[in-house]
């Protein structure tokens, strides 16, 4: 039997994932992508949702994928899921990581800490090298090391990175509707502690969709083994009942 596909939809870049990718690829034929305008893609007019999904269809065009699964972290969810509509036949499952409806800062449950959201515009405004070594590092609970933010910085221009943040972190929508949409089995991963996504975001998610499997894991998603090992676990199981 061939190893599950497993596609990884960045909020960024394909780094993101460093930290266990490898332990992925122990078991799936696993690939990613850095949107247009990041590292060596060609750059597009702006970098937005819409540009990251229009790359991922590219990447799974050039792998001549037939069926996979789709994963993605926090702000890369809206991509995923659009991504996922778009080939809906080929989604065998799709994976989120510090799972919410949307992004929005204000009102009742909000699923975005608003003090820590503008802390972290204010310091990719005045030094994004400083965001990504300590920003995205405190918010995320240290899923980034010095290292692989040495690796980030060399890929993002300044203007790319501050304005890719406004429109890829925009709170203009709900994600639920297009949740609903789908027709695939769903893994909802909550971050505890996450100073960035709050409790009840979460907590909204996983009632407005209770056929959803849910992991709590300690770590950052995008840095915790027990969160691999999960997408791992969602899916082989759901290969085992598609056959």
């Amino acid at each position: 039997m061939e190893p599950p596909r497993l596609l990884l939809v960045p909020e960024f870049t394909e780094l993101e994932w460093a930290a266990i990718r490898p332990r992925l690829e122990e078991w799936a034929e696993v690939a990613s992508y850095d949107p247009p305008g990041v590292g060596d893609e060609p750059r597009a007019e702006e970098l937005d949702r819409e540009v990251i999904v229009r790359r991922g269809l590219q990447e799974l065009d050039r792998l001549g994928w037939e069926d996979c699964f789709v994963a993605t972290d926090s702000w890369g969810i809206p991509s995923a899921v659009r991504l996922a509509l778009a080939r809906p036949d080929a989604t065998l499952g799709l994976v989120l990581g510090h799972a919410k409806l949307s992004h929005r800062r204000e009102g009742d449950r909000p699923p975005i800490n608003g003090a820590v959201f503008e802390a972290m515009t204010e310091l990719i405004r005045t030094d994004h090298e400083a965001f990504i070594r300590h920003g995205i590092a405190q918010a995320t609970g240290g899923s980034v090391s010095e290292e692989l933010a040495d690796r980030m910085i060399e890929r993002f221009p300044h203007d790319l990175l501050l304005a890719g943040w406004e429109a890829i972190t925009r709170e203009d929508e709900e994600f639920a509707g297009l949740l609903a949409q789908l027709d695939c089995p769903l893994l909802f991963a909550k971050h505890v502690g996450c100073l960035g996504s709050t409790e009840e975001g979460f907590n909204d998610a996983a009632a407005a969709f209770p056929e959803a499997k849910t992991v709590a894991v300690e770590d950052a998603p995008l840095s915790s083994e027990k969160f691999a090992d999960a997408i791992r676990e969602f899916c082989e199981g759901a290969v085992r009942a598609n056959a």
